[in-house]
């Protein structure tokens, strides 16, 4: 039973992840990366809307934006 458990878990968060990259794709990010990954980049160029969203993330959990980030995506961001 618990590893069917296991695989319910993995697949709620995949799915999670996956509309969290169509929300950010539709704000004009890479398809391929999370808003959280979007935002710790774009906080470090002064965005405030990434300054406002990592902050109130942090509050929830410590170090999101930072631990999401995705180095290696969000190069083909339309906006």
């Amino acid at each position: 039973m618990e590893n069917n458990t296991c695989k319910f878990c993995k697949y709620v968060f995949n799915l999670l992840i996956a509309i969290d990259q169509l929300a950010n794709t539709i704000l004009g990010g890479s398809p391929d990366e999370t808003i959280s990954s979007r935002a710790s980049k774009d906080q470090l160029k002064g965005r405030k809307w990434a300054i406002w969203l990592c902050w109130a993330l942090n509050k929830i959990d410590a170090d999101h934006c930072q631990e999401s980030t995705e180095a290696d995506e969000g190069d083909d961001n339309s906006l």
